[in-house]
């Protein structure tokens, strides 16, 4: 009778999985590997027969085009900036908001819209604000820094995109931090408590300790979010100006969508995928071996 039901729940358990495996094989693993053979072609994305190259695409990356590296630089920028001031006030934020405070649910609400609206409106919202609204609040306060092109000087843009980018996440990790903080045994504190730990140290020494799983769960999205940023910049600047902004996520758009170059495209997008690949299992790696368990 065991042996049945067993042998029932695994047909069913194969057969609800099979569905979902078809998916996943047609829309990420074919068109992974079909990638990986146009990266070794000459292809527009129109004639029949790609011409292949072999390995002609590759060396343009590094030696033949300087865009493709720019835009590793840009990200690389982006990332480093985003992650690091996205979780430090996130996590602020969220000591703040984990206190018992009258409008802390509102706050945390008015800290997450920003974050279920699409990117490309927040791009578009903000590139207003920096061409008319801030030239509208410069007439009426005079304060300078309103009237700096933030959207057209190749240094104030980058920052500029930081800043978006950053004010459209940053209720996400805020919501995940609580979430931690929230989980952090009170037994805990309250021993450090009675061992003589004040306010600092409490925080540094036991509840920032014990926050790790948070903390790698926050790094590690912030990680990838940052390095696929694509649609706030294709909103604000479109890599503009004079390719200032241009990330690597749009570098391969313009490549293999404008420039009708798949061949090249999918190469970039390879070298990208490795790249991404490295930098999320280092950064997995660091983040547990860090971690305490309560």
């Amino acid at each position: 009778m065991n042996l049945g039901r067993k042998k029932k729940e695994s047909i069913e358990t194969v057969l609800y999985t099979i569905p979902s495996i078809i998916l996943v094989t047609l829309t990420i693993y074919i068109p992974f590997v079909m990638s990986g053979y146009y990266s070794l072609t000459e292809w527009n994305g129109i004639s029949k027969d790609p011409v292949f190259v072999g390995f002609d695409n590759f060396i343009t990356l590094f030696s033949k085009s300087s865009d493709f590296t720019t835009s590793l630089v840009f990200t690389a920028k982006y990332t480093i900036l985003f992650m690091i001031i996205t979780n430090v006030f996130a996590l602020a934020l969220a000591v703040v908001l984990v206190k018992k405070l009258k409008m802390a649910n509102v706050l945390r609400g008015v800290f997450f819209v920003p974050y279920i609206m699409s990117m490309t409106i927040v791009g578009f919202i903000w590139k207003f604000i920096f061409s008319q609204g801030f030239a509208k609040l410069f007439e009426m306060t005079g304060m300078e820094f309103l009237n700096l092109s933030w959207l057209g000087d190749p240094k104030l843009a980058f920052y500029s995109v930081v800043f978006v980018g950053i004010w459209q996440s940053v209720g996400f990790y805020v919501v995940l931090y609580i979430a931690g903080l929230q989980a952090v045994p009170s037994d805990v504190l309250e021993a450090a408590i009675v061992d003589g730990a004040n306010g600092r140290q409490k925080f540094f020494r036991v509840t920032l300790p014990l926050l790790g799983p948070s903390i790698t769960t926050c790094v590690f999205m912030s990680l990838t979010n940052s390095l696929k940023v694509f649609d706030i910049i294709l909103a604000l600047t479109k890599g503009g100006p004079g390719g200032s902004t241009y990330s690597v996520t749009l570098d391969i758009y313009r490549e293999a969508f404008q420039n009708n170059n798949y061949g090249l495209g999918s190469a970039k997008s390879l070298v990208f995928f490795v790249i991404i690949l490295v930098l999320t299992q280092l950064v997995l790696k660091g983040s547990r071996n860090k971690e305490v368990d309560i």
